[in-house]
């Protein structure tokens, strides 16, 4: 089976900082990638490389076949970390324009929001401008945005973040449907055990480089004996060799740094007054304890067989034109479409936070639009 995206040794650079340093990793069809890292590590540029929003300084990017044009970028969905959504505008217009810059026809865009609207409970708030919807509703509009098109790829950061557990799972439920669609999801977040539960792979990135990559199973069990598990009552913090211990229900669980042994705590634990050890046992590590591990030692865990067996790209057709910084009020397009007295009283606050901290602030989906236009001119 042949990968629906293919990062080749990426790097991109901002001024004298070094976001991008050497990121490769390849996604197939019907598969949830993970894409993981701490704050700042590089995930969000390689995602705006991939989605052409950056160009790269090196390295290359194949999706779907080739390098982003059009008619790819149709096929793709992204939910961005932060809101991109017009915040001054009724919600059921600005679903329907967006999906129409992806290719459908605004009947059959309205048609398919009514039930998407309904599984998000979202059907009586339709009317509202973004701005009223709560957090929570806002990111569930989004993930509307992201998949009304019926995208062969979707790339998902922090599609969790403002969900109560009950969103929290009808999200889940949306990305494994689309995974057995077939459909390319690529998804970066911090919540490890979401992770778990929905990756076949993952790919660590550590300062601007892949430090991590394989299949999720593979990479836990390679980590073996890096953690433990201990049952009994007394103080187990501040114990040699242990990078964290995190306590859940009655038992406590440690996670070891490189050098330290299982036995070593065991010994440790044994001589310091008023503890009582019931069960002491090595544990498989949960992606947790390897994501400690991973970024606070630092150091490179990618099996160079797995490198190996990415494949070398030529460079991208072409020179990609240079994507346009402004991004504030939307087109006159969107005001022609939605027809409303409000469509002049639009936000145009556009701040830009950190590179890689924080998702684009402005909206995503505008310079799509403008994407789309330039292919079309």
């Amino acid at each position: 089976m042949e990968p629906t995206v293919v990062v080749s040794h990426v790097s991109k650079s901002f001024g004298e900082t070094r976001a991008v340093e050497d990121v490769s990793f390849e996604v197939f069809p019907g598969e949830v990638f993970g894409l993981l890292g701490p704050n700042g590590a590089g995930k969000t540029t390689t995602i705006r490389i991939m989605l052409n929003i950056f160009k790269a300084d090196g390295g290359s990017v194949s999706i779907l076949g080739g390098s982003l044009d059009q008619s790819r970028l149709d096929r793709v969905g992204y939910l961005p970390e932060e809101r991109g959504l017009y915040r001054d505008q009724r919600l059921d217009a600005t679903l329907v324009y967006l999906a129409t810059l992806k290719g459908m026809s605004p009947d059959e865009a309205r048609v398919k929001l009514t039930g998407w609207l309904q599984r998000m409970d979202l059907l009586q708030h339709k009317g509202k401008k973004i701005q009223e919807l709560s957090k929570g509703m806002q990111q569930k509009a989004q993930i509307i945005a992201a998949v009304l098109h019926g995208p062969d790829v979707l790339v998902v950061d922090e599609p969790f973040a403002g969900l109560d557990p009950v969103n929290t799972r009808l999200v889940k439920d949306i990305i494994e449907e689309q995974r057995y669609a077939g459909c390319t999801v690529i998804m970066s977040t911090h919540q490890m055990y979401q992770v778990e539960a929905l990756c076949s792979r993952i790919a660590l990135i550590n300062k601007g480089r892949t430090v991590l990559y394989g299949d999720v199973d593979g990479v836990r069990r390679s980590f073996a004996g890096n953690a433990i598990t201990v049952t009994g009552q007394g103080d187990f913090d501040d114990l040699p060799g242990v990078l964290e211990v995190r306590r859940q229900d009655n038992e406590w669980r440690m996670s070891l740094s490189g050098g330290a042994s299982a036995q070593e705590v065991l010994q440790a634990l044994a001589v310091r007054e008023g503890v009582r050890i019931e069960r002491f046992e090595i544990a498989e590590p949960s992606l947790d304890d390897i994501f400690i591990k991973v970024v606070t030692e630092g150091g490179d865990y990618i099996d160079d067989s797995a490198v190996a067996q990415l494949r070398g790209l030529a460079e991208p057709e072409g020179k990609p034109a240079p994507v346009s910084s402004e991004a504030g009020q939307p087109s006159s397009e969107l005001a022609a479409f939605i027809g409303s007295e409000e469509a002049e009283k639009v936000d145009t606050h556009t701040d830009v936070g950190d590179e890689d901290t924080s998702d684009l602030d402005r909206s995503l989906v505008q310079r799509f639009e403008s994407d789309r236009l330039r292919f079309r001119s």
